[in-house]
């Protein structure tokens, strides 16, 4: 059996030679082509990794001017596939012409099957090494964190946050919408500071019940409570040495927050049931997507305790605030479920790409990663569809243009709807927060047909 995702093209026009080299190669699925415009429609198709390609084709089978025609189209469109030439005997000349075109390697007829079969071989390995080693490549510019894909300005300013607040023990608040990755930046806080050799203990303060979190986070002694039968360290106690994670700290109820912030200004604990105060070193990290202004004002959470754990806060943006992020994830994701599902999907169609740039994304990232799973487990074509992602195409907000002209001309429109709602329409005024004069505001104003 062939193995359908090594895909091997062999471009000749000798009938016979054909059927030999269809069945001389095992582990590929072998295409046939006869001629430059039959190669360039199976290499669009299949996206071979070696071509096979004698230079004697119709119609000049006798030289090898649209054999080296088709050379140039193939690695035009695919320069990353290795292109090994076939020349008649005592072509050397012609062979040399080839390689320095780009070709991979030649071989001189007449055919050897196994030779042959051990420089496609050897060709299809290298393909493979480079594609791998441009995957990483595509897979480190596109992390600037552990975990974390991001090419958007909002998302990279905040990685870089988190390159320098690393390596202090500062504590630091994460803040962000769910879904936005607070806990993979918590995870790289930790891994890029001197404790990264100790432990990341997480806990999430708003899947605990209220009346299990203190013994939880501060433990318990023996005999504490009902049910206590031996001493039991908590969350805080284990992470000594190491990093604590405190998800979700706008549900920490207020009793607790008061024991958290005698912990944070002390560095000394008590166990529930206990009377010794026992030293912890510990670097703490918080994160919530809830309004800690707001919980103050409305006296659910201490302004002195929210002082203490936001002596550094990270903003985490939304994905849809995150510009240009939600293509490159999306990429990234499918990449991912086609290892882990043994799929082979492309990518995404036209309409599909842009039902994702128009998506609210409600649920960020966390929501995307859930959709292109199943978008990866339900598509039946190459390309993954809006019907697989489970979105409407055209539904949401219009998608930002690519075109500079059209983006710029948005832009310029906007700025003069902002400019006359805060001149209250007087256009000498508006004019002036532009740094344009009257003149250049109206001719601006017909073009955008803002004015009647």
């Amino acid at each position: 059996m062939s193995d359908s995702s090594k895909h091997l093209l062999v471009v000749e026009d000798d009938e016979g030679l054909q059927s030999q080299l269809r069945w001389c190669f095992d582990g590929y699925q072998v295409e046939i082509a006869g001629n430059r415009e039959e190669a360039i429609g199976q290499l669009r198709r299949f996206e071979p990794g070696v071509v096979l390609l004698d230079l004697g084709l119709p119609p000049d089978p006798g030289g090898v001017s649209e054999g080296l025609a088709a050379l140039k189209e193939i690695l035009s469109i695919a320069p990353e596939t290795k292109v090994i030439v076939v020349t008649g005997d005592n072509d050397r000349a012609n062979a040399v012409k080839a390689i320095a075109m780009g070709a991979y390697d030649f071989y001189q007829k007449p055919v050897d099957p196994d030779i042959l079969s051990l420089i496609v071989d050897r060709a299809y390995h290298v393909y493979e090494l480079e594609k791998e080693n441009r995957k990483l490549q595509a897979g480190r510019e596109n992390m600037p964190l552990d975990g974390i894909i991001a090419t958007s300005p909002q998302m990279l300013k905040a990685c870089r946050t988190v390159e320098k607040v690393a390596p202090t023990d500062i504590t630091t608040l994460l803040l962000g919408a769910s879904g936005t990755g607070k806990e993979l930046f918590a995870r790289a806080l930790h891994q890029l500071s001197p404790r990264a050799g100790q432990r990341l203990v997480a806990i999430n303060c708003a899947a605990i019940p209220d009346n299990l979190l203190e013994s939880e986070l501060f433990g318990y002694e023996k005999g504490a409570f009902t049910g206590a039968n031996k001493l039991t360290k908590g969350k805080i106690e284990y992470a000594d040495g190491g990093t604590l994670f405190l998800d979700e700290i706008g549900d920490l109820p207020l009793e607790l927050q008061a024991k958290l912030l005698r912990f944070l200004q002390e560095r000394v604990i008590e166990r529930v049931g206990g009377r010794e105060e026992i030293p912890v070193d510990v670097r703490i990290i918080c994160a919530t997507h809830q309004d800690l202004p707001r919980l103050i004002e409305e006296g659910r959470f201490r302004e002195d305790l929210f002082y203490r754990i936001s002596e550094i806060t990270v903003h985490i943006p939304s994905l849809k605030e995150r510009e240009g992020d939600i293509v490159v994830l999306a990429r990234a994701f499918l990449e991912r479920f086609n290892q882990e599902l043994g799929r082979s999907l492309k990518g995404f169609d036209p309409e599909a790409i842009e039902a994702l740039e128009k998506h609210d994304w409600p649920g960020n990232v966390r929501e995307m990663e859930s959709r292109i799973k199943r978008a990866a487990i339900l598509a039946e074509g190459r390309y993954v569809t809006t019907e697989d992602l489970g979105l409407v195409a055209g539904a949401g907000e219009e998608a930002m243009p690519l075109n500079l002209k059209q983006v710029r001309e948005e832009a310029e429109r906007r700025a003069i709807h902002r400019a006359l709602a805060h001149a209250g329409n007087n256009i000498s005024e508006a004019a002036k927060m532009l740094g344009i004069t009257r003149p250049t505001l109206y001719n601006l104003l017909e073009k955008h047909g803002l004015r009647s």
